[in-house]
C-alpha cells in the first residue's frame, strides 16, 4: 500500500518569503492553521497505510498525534540539507521503517485539496511509475508520487532549472515511461509569495471553504486585496489595503 508523506519546515523556518505580509508569529499561527485543515481533510482519507508528518518541530508532531497521524521528528544538520535531501530522507523511513510500495508527497500549503483529490492520485499511483500535480502559479511540483517509492530521484533544488521541469526531464532520461500528470487546480494551488496570499482568500471564499482555520486567520490578518492594473489584463495587478467583509 502507499504511505503519505508530509514533510514541514520548523515553525521558526516556515514561509519565509512572506515575512513582508506578517510578523514570525502570524507566520507560525498561518503555519498551525494549514496544518489543522490538512489534519481534519485527512481524517476523512482511509486509502493509506499510513500518513506520517516529518518535522523537526514539537508542536506540530503533539499536533499530529492528536490528529492520528504519525509524526517523526527531523534532525536538523549545520550546514542545512536541501530539501532534497530532506525528501530523500522521508522516503528512505517510509521504505525501512513502514515497507511502503508507493509513496506520495503532498505539502503544508496546498489548502484547497480535497479528499476527493487524495484518493484519486493514490489511485493514480498505483497505476503509474510516476505521478505529478504541477503548481499552478509556477513551474513548482505540488504533488509527487513515486511507484516504487525509489523510481527516480527528486529535482526540488535544482540550481537552474524549474522542479517539474527538471524532475520529469530527468525521469524520461531514466526511461521511466508511466508518468501521470494529475490535472486538479485544486491541488496545484499553494501558498508562496504575496499575491498567492491575496488569491487563497478569495479561492478559499469561491471553493465555500470558509470555514477553515486559514480563511478566518486570513480573513483576520490579511490587510491586502488586488486590483488590476489594467482593465483588460488579468495578469498584472497592484496591491491595495482590504475593505472589510
Amino acid at each position: 500500500m502507499s504511505v503519505l508523506l508530509i514533510p514541514i519546515a520548523p515553525l521558526g523556518r516556515t514561509k519565509t518569503r512572506l515575512r513582508g505580509c506578517f510578523s514570525n508569529e502570524q507566520l507560525k499561527e498561518l503555519t498551525i492553521a494549514m496544518f489543522k485543515d490538512l489534519s481534519s481533510k485527512l481524517l476523512n482519507v482511509n486509502c493509506f497505510k499510513e500518513k506520517i508528518v516529518y518535522c523537526n518541530d514539537n508542536l506540530i508532531l503533539q499536533l499530529a498525534e492528536d490528529y492520528g497521524l504519525i509524526g517523526i521528528k527531523e534532525e536538523l544538520t549545520q550546514p542545512r540539507k536541501s530539501f532534497d535531501d530532506v525528501i530523500k530522507d522521508l522516503n528512505t523511513i517510509a521504505i525501512k521503517r513502514f515497507n511502503a510500495e508507493q509513496t506520495i508527497f503532498t505539502f503544508l500549503d496546498i489548502i484547497l485539496i480535497s479528499a476527493k483529490n487524495l484518493n484519486e492520485i493514490n489511485s493514480l499511483v498505483k497505476e503509474n511509475q510516476l505521478i505529478v500535480c504541477p503548481a499552478i502559479n509556477s513551474a513548482g511540483v505540488s504533488i509527487l508520487g513515486r511507484n516504487p517509492p525509489d523510481v527516480v530521484s527528486t529535482r526540488f533544488s535544482d540550481p537552474e532549472i524549474p522542479s517539474l521541469v527538471a524532475l520529469i526531464n530527468h525521469a524520461k532520461e531514466k526511461g521511466i515511461e508511466k508518468i501521470a500528470i494529475y490535472d486538479s487546480f485544486r491541488s496545484g494551488f499553494d501558498i508562496d509569495i504575496k499575491q498567492d496570499l491575496v488569491l487563497a482568500y478569495e479561492y478559499l471564499k469561491i471553493f465555500n471553504l470558509t470555514d477553515t482555520l486559514t480563511f478566518h486567520f486570513l480573513k483576520n490578518n490579511l490587510k491586502l486585496t488586488l486590483k488590476k492594473i489594467n482593465a483588460n489584463n488579468n495578469r498584472e495587478f497592484s496591491f491595495a489595503l482590504k475593505e472589510e467583509d
